[in-house]
């Protein structure tokens, strides 16, 4: 929120931003800082099905029902109004909880989003240790996945830099793209010349995301 300026937009519109971090922390589970793709810091927002991981690694159901009845109950926030986006895995967080809760969120969008886990290494790596071996498993969080099986939100805004140091081997908007135009999903999918993986990208479309959610708020 503040390395992208994404709170001065937020006062302009009158929205509330509701940020957490990326996994649980200090869990005790050997390993678990070993490597930055993996383990604290990474926690894929989904709900882990293999010990030890399982025991904290339940980043879903935080952010969908933990966190979610937090700000309702303490903050002025109107329940029937929610949107959600993110970044990078973050931005996978938000394209997947969106399409695996119809109805949660109002609208949903995202910067440079992990599209097709199930096809790159980062994703790869997650899901293995998180979910197990069972692919179909792994695809109840992969969002061109989800796309292909018949989950939908009303649209979609995704930006996506073409000088991105992962994008051809970890994001891959393509095959999200190909779903959503398969699917007849509504999709905006907007790249961007020069524009790398960084805070300096988020920054400058910003205040255009917040916008599009202002507007599909309502």
């Amino acid at each position: 929120m503040i390395k992208a300026g994404a709170q001065r937009y937020a006062a302009e519109y009158g929205l509330m931003l509701v940020s957490m971090d990326t996994s649980p922390r200090q869990t005790g589970i050997p390993g678990e800082t070993d490597s930055w793709d993996f383990g604290a810091g990474a926690g894929f927002y989904l709900d882990a099905t293999v010990e030890p991981w399982s025991r904290y690694y339940r980043m879903e159901s935080y952010v969908t029902q933990e966190l979610r009845e937090i700000i309702i109950e303490h903050f002025p926030a109107d329940k029937n109004r929610i949107g959600i986006f993110g970044h990078s895995m973050g931005g996978h967080g938000a394209l997947t909880l969106a399409l695996r809760h119809p109805g949660l969120y109002r609208s949903v969008s995202a910067f440079a989003p992990i599209c097709a886990p199930m096809q790159c290494p980062w994703g790869q790596k997650a899901f293995r240790n998180y979910l197990g071996e069972n692919q179909e498993n792994w695809q109840k969080y992969d969002a061109t996945a989800l796309i292909v099986a018949g989950h939908r939100v009303p649209e979609l805004l995704i930006d996506q830099g073409l000088n991105d140091q992962f994008l051809g081997e970890q994001l891959h908007p393509d095959q999200l793209e190909n779903a959503c135009a398969t699917a007849g999903q509504k999709l905006t999918l907007r790249y961007h010349q020069n524009y790398d993986h960084s805070y300096y990208f988020i920054s400058s479309f910003m205040g255009e995301h917040l916008s599009y959610h202002r507007e599909q708020l309502g």
